[in-house]
């Protein structure tokens, strides 16, 4: 069977039903046989069951509804509706940890710990998510005592330079991200494959970006969602789209399946790279352009989702050598 979207179907929803969905998001360079950059982020997001309106959840202050109204994007009829609840903490680090001076031409120690409000409209076509992200850079964000307990328990060396990390600022970022179950195909026994195409940006302090890539699976018993989340606004596409998923009317307790993705961002604003917004730091001169090309292995199992995504990203600031690996695990369960 294949599924190509008609735009006439996007208006028709079929509720995924009322369980709820918890993430465990955990990536670290050490996949990538390195200590530096990007080198280790967590989240941890909590997705709230289907409504039809926002006004059902009663977890959202009444108060807030009014404004949550208003938002575009998210409030057109006919779609299931999600709110998600995230906390999170990336860390960057220069390449030479053993150096206690501020090494100019390499990217600043930095440390971003955050909470997130999101909203998901949906059905199982189509996904729009808008989240509000709000955190501290800095020596409040604790990245410094993170990074250092880790390294402790690993025996590692210990990182000498957060003296010279980005002073403390609030951060804010808003970003929306759509994404389409742009074709379905079923090539029998279970078996198939599908494309899921994105687009979104972002605006705030923290990060001003736009971004288009994609998706595509191929394996057996693939999951009826918008696929495999990496730690990046709009997290929880990765629970299910339609009651049919198989973490909620299982037809069968198991599923496998291969991925690859590739995303571009066209960059106007990172403090991990720009330094603190209204105060003096340091600062390198990033790229306006950054690729992340992904592919990995998900294996479904009852209610449970298990990803492993191996990330080549491409240099983002003038001066660095190389582009930079990592990998990403995402832990999934629907209850």
């Amino acid at each position: 069977m294949i599924l190509l979207i008609d735009p006439s179907s996007w208006a028709q929803a079929e509720p995924a039903g009322k369980q709820n969905n918890f993430f465990i998001y955990f990536e670290n360079d050490i996949f990538g046989g390195t200590d530096k950059h990007y080198t280790n982020a967590f989240r941890i997001t909590w997705l709230s069951p289907d409504v039809t309106e926002y006004d059902e959840d009663k977890r959202l202050p009444r108060w807030g509804l009014p404004l949550i109204r208003k938002i575009p994007l998210i409030n057109r009829p006919g779609f299931q509706r999600n709110v998600g609840l995230s906390i999170g903490q990336n860390i960057y680090t220069p390449e030479h940890l053993y150096r206690r001076d501020l090494i100019k031409d390499d990217r600043p120690y930095a440390g971003w710990s955050y909470f997130s409000l999101t909203f998901h409209v949906k059905n199982k076509v189509l996904l729009d998510t808008f989240e509000i992200t709000v955190g501290m850079v800095g020596p409040s964000s604790l990245a410094e005592e993170t990074q250092k307990i880790i390294h402790q328990w690993l025996s590692s060396d210990d990182p000498k330079g957060w003296d010279n990390q980005l002073k403390d600022e609030l951060g804010f970022v808003i970003s929306w991200q759509r994404n389409w179950r742009l074709v379905n195909v079923g090539l029998g026994d279970g078996f198939g494959f599908d494309f899921i195409p994105r687009v979104g940006g972002a605006l705030g302090n923290v990060a001003t970006f736009a971004n288009m890539g994609g998706e595509i699976r191929i394996g057996y018993n693939i999951p009826l969602d918008f696929g495999t989340s990496l730690i990046r606004p709009g997290s929880g596409i990765d629970a299910p789209a339609d009651s049919d998923d198989p973490r909620i009317r299982p037809r069968r307790n198991f599923g496998l399946h291969l991925f690859a993705d590739v995303e571009g961002r066209a960059v106007a604003r990172n403090i991990f790279l720009d330094g603190n917004t209204w105060r003096d730091s340091h600062s390198v001169s990033k790229r306006p352009l950054v690729a992340d090309i992904a592919a990995g292995l998900a294996v479904l199992y009852k209610s449970t989702k298990l990803s492993f995504t191996y990330v080549y990203r491409t240099k983002e600031f003038e001066k660095q050598k190389q582009g930079q690996q990592f990998g990403s695990i995402t832990l999934g369960i629907t209850f």
